[in-house]
């Protein structure tokens, strides 16, 4: 269009010339150095015009190499881009090996080479191909080592997918070195730490995976459950116990299992006084069935004000089994057979446990009902057993005491 518009102009001014200069087509003197050049009008414009056109063709000419370039560069990268698409299309269809061939055949021509690199080292490592996977993250780090986070982030998640956590905690440290409290590589420590335990690193983890990890708010209060869960269970006496749970965050203090794991400790650690109180207490505000139960398990100083206490709940609470249990335990403890045994009879009605049956088993065989005491341990077994138990044979203390023939 463009073109066409210039040759009418140009025919049309040519014809406009011509008919002015075939009437008088005019003289042109031209001396230089001795020199004399002579031509008419329609000449010198007709050698103008062809200096013009041969100026603008060689300028055309020049250009041409860099332009052939930038047009194989573009159909390159155009060719690159669609196998990316294709590549991609592959992988996510799961034909990993054609996605990985397309996508390294792109990657030098690819205006975007790491998404190919890192692509196709993805499905490397879904083929558990490790060495290809791995040549194609360091081809990546060599060819854009400005993005050196984003290799070793996709190196680490490969890493974790496959449980080489170990491998995957240097590789994250070497990250660290780098790029210290990236958000997505804290979070990705902290995944590490819990698969290999380190509840010590991963408490020390836990603040800057605050500040800086945008880590989802449930997630980061599961983990500091999780920590603190931990680090009270392993506590070696009283005094580490009392200091840890010290350094348990208010707003976690009121957590129902974090509770039952603190005061289990207490009771191991031989603090039931201390237990006793304290679980009192908090039941009087809210009733959570683990500390109730826990309470029937506290050897406390007077074992009948214990008792009188936890039947002072039974007003309220009256077909609790958790409560019923303790109760029943803290007969046990003064000797109240009867008492105990209607309590476990009643809690074996409402919900029988393994715990229940226990209880009930140790109490026949303490009232001499040894037949029942095992009928009752192999209920308990029952519930725990995914195959049926054979009757357990009791044993007369008689016989067992006789010598043989």
């Amino acid at each position: 269009m463009k073109f066409g518009l210039i040759f009418v102009i140009t025919l049309i001014a040519s014809t406009f010339a011509a008919h002015i200069l075939l009437q008088d087509p005019g003289y042109v003197v031209i001396h230089f150095r001795h020199y004399i050049i002579e031509m008419s009008v329609p000449v010198l414009l007709a050698l103008f015009i062809f200096g013009i056109f041969a100026f603008w063709l060689i300028v055309k000419l020049s250009r041409m190499p860099r332009k052939l370039g930038q047009a194989a560069g573009r159909y390159r990268s155009g060719r690159a881009g669609q196998r990316l698409t294709q590549g991609m299309i592959q992988i996510a269809e799961g034909n990993f090996a054609k996605g990985e061939k397309l996508l390294a055949r792109a990657a030098r021509a690819s205006d975007a080479p790491l998404l190919n690199y890192l692509q196709a080292a993805r499905a490397a490592h879904l083929l558990g191909q490790n060495d290809r996977r791995d040549n194609w993250l360091k081809q990546a780090y060599e060819q854009l080592p400005e993005a050196a986070s984003a290799i070793l982030l996709t190196q680490a998640e490969f890493q974790i997918d496959q449980g080489d956590y170990e491998t995957a905690l240097a590789t994250l440290r070497r990250l660290e070195e780098d790029t210290p409290n990236h958000s997505h590589a804290l979070q990705l420590l902290g995944r590490v730490y819990i698969e290999l335990q380190d509840w010590r690193q991963l408490a020390s983890l836990l603040p800057r995976l605050q500040k800086f990890g945008r880590i989802d708010a449930d997630v980061f209060q599961d983990w500091s459950l999780r920590v603190h869960r931990e680090q009270l269970v392993t506590a070696a006496n009283g005094d580490t116990l009392m200091a840890l749970w010290g350094e348990v965050p208010k707003n976690l203090r009121s957590n129902a299992d974090l509770l039952d794991v603190y005061y289990a400790a207490l009771i191991q650690a031989g603090m039931h006084e201390k237990a006793e109180k304290e679980i009192a207490g908090i039941l009087k505000k809210q009733w959570l069935g683990p500390l109730v139960d826990l309470f029937g398990t506290v050897q406390g100083k007077d074992a009948a004000k214990q008792l009188k206490r936890a039947e002072s709940w039974l007003d309220a609470h009256a077909d609790d089994p958790d409560l019923l249990l303790t109760t029943a335990r803290l007969c046990l403890r003064n000797e109240l057979w009867g008492k105990a045994r209607s309590y476990i009879e009643t809690v074996i009605s409402i919900r029988p446990t393994p715990e229940a049956y226990q209880e009930y088993g140790r109490l026949l065989n303490k009232l001499g009902e040894g037949d029942a005491a095992a009928d009752a341990y192999r209920a308990g077994l029952g519930l725990v057993s995914r195959s049926p138990l054979p009757a357990i044979p009791h044993l007369d203390a008689d016989l067992t005491q006789a010598s043989p023939d």
